[in-house]
């Protein structure tokens, strides 16, 4: 049952990279023998690739805004200013925020808002920006600003009237350490005109990630999947995210940290499209598989795999361990995005429960920051 995806199975586990139609085959398995072949030959992969460990951060989200100019098909985060639900963190809020979270040991701060075209100060976009990263940095340097997705910092640039260099440049040495790669949803323009008309382009989304990394700064990468797109628009995405991270790794530049499978959630998204797609919640089955291929096309240039508990509940981000992910995430503290979507899986997670979902596959865990250094010795706790 496996003849015809065994040779590209082994072309992997030799360290080759795949092709675009050697995933779109891999995508279209519906053979149970099939999918459990591709599931052990990710989870080899990763084993090589990362090791057993199982990693975690202790980080909090911040969405320091939910008023956005933006209509995309898929939010149900965002609000018109006037709009009830509406609302706009002020300074002592988000130093507050940074505080309980240093309290509770988080290392990393990641901030992520709605395009707030109000959400301004003396000087334009950028100074309020900067003024969000110094309201933390100067009461804890050490924490970890992971913050901006490529949406973020073209919008910043269209405000202000600077180029994307000027907006990277001055976010660095404003205190932030790392962009997230959000906002990519599906690298491919006939998707994004459906989903979300109004954010940059494909072009765009990896031009801004790669002047980051030239800037000297890492990024993350994510795809939002389980919609409307079809498998081979998926792999054509995995196939761009690898080929920008080939050319910002040959140029000795940082690169893209990990690869987050983000599946849509659309219990209250705006009607038309949970009409279209069908169903409010993920598929586990298409998120696994999906998350396995991806494994195996970017596992070489992009080692670190996290599953999104946020959208899978930690059962099924625990299962996503054993399909080629190595990494858990994070304890994030809160979350608004996707839990006001409808996700399922809470907004918050411990320490602890991280630890015993890992430790119940008898893995080892350790404690990571943002750009995946280890923090404390690594741990195997089997917990009852």
């Amino acid at each position: 049952m496996t003849q015809a995806i065994d040779p590209i199975l082994n072309r992997a586990l030799a360290g080759y990279d795949l092709t675009v139609e050697q995933a779109v085959t891999l995508l279209r398995q519906t053979e149970p023998e099939a999918i459990a072949a591709i599931q052990a030959a990710a989870d080899q992969l990763r084993q090589r690739q990362a090791g057993d460990t199982v990693t975690y951060v202790i980080n909090r989200n911040i969405n320091y805004t939910n008023i956005c100019e933006q209509h995309c098909s898929f939010c149900a985060f965002r609000r018109d200013q006037d709009q009830e639900g509406a609302y706009w963190l002020d300074w002592s809020l988000i130093a507050e925020k940074a505080a309980d979270a240093v309290r509770r040991g988080a290392t990393e701060i990641c901030m992520q808002g709605g395009l707030n075209p109000t959400a301004k100060i003396k000087g334009g976009s950028l100074p309020y920006y900067l003024k969000l990263v110094d309201t933390i940095k100067q009461a804890f340097p050490q924490l970890h600003i992971h913050a901006f997705s490529p949406q973020e910092v073209q919008f910043i640039a269209r405000e202000d009237g600077l180029t994307y260099r000027q907006v990277i440049a001055a976010l660095r040495d404003g205190g932030v350490g790392s962009l997230p790669g959000t906002a990519a949803e599906v690298l491919d323009d006939s998707v994004r005109r459906i989903l979300c008309p109004e954010k940059i382009n494909t072009d765009t989304w990896l031009e801004i990630v790669g002047l980051a990394h030239e800037a000297g700064m890492h990024t993350t990468s994510t795809m939002l999947s389980g919609h409307i797109e079809t498998v081979e628009q998926q792999a054509r995405h995995l196939d761009l995210l690898r080929s920008r991270q080939r050319q910002s790794l040959d140029k000795g530049y940082p690169g893209i940290t990990e690869f987050i499978l983000l599946p849509f959630v659309g219990q209250y998204a705006p009607k038309p499209l949970r009409n279209r797609v069908g169903r409010d919640q993920p598929r586990l089955a298409d998120a696994l598989l999906l998350t396995a291929v991806a494994r195996l096309y970017l596992g070489a240039w992009i080692p670190n795999h996290q599953p999104s508990w946020v959208k899978l509940g930690l059962s099924g981000a625990t299962e996503a361990l054993t399909w080629g992910c190595n990494d858990i995430g994070g304890t994030l503290m809160e979350e608004h995005i996707t839990t006001m979507a409808g996700a399922q899986g809470g907004d918050h997670m411990t320490v602890d429960s991280l630890q015993t979902a890992i430790a119940s596959l008898g893995r080892p865990y350790q404690q990571r920051d943002t750009l995946y250094q280890p923090i404390r010795e690594c741990q195997l706790m089997v917990k009852n």
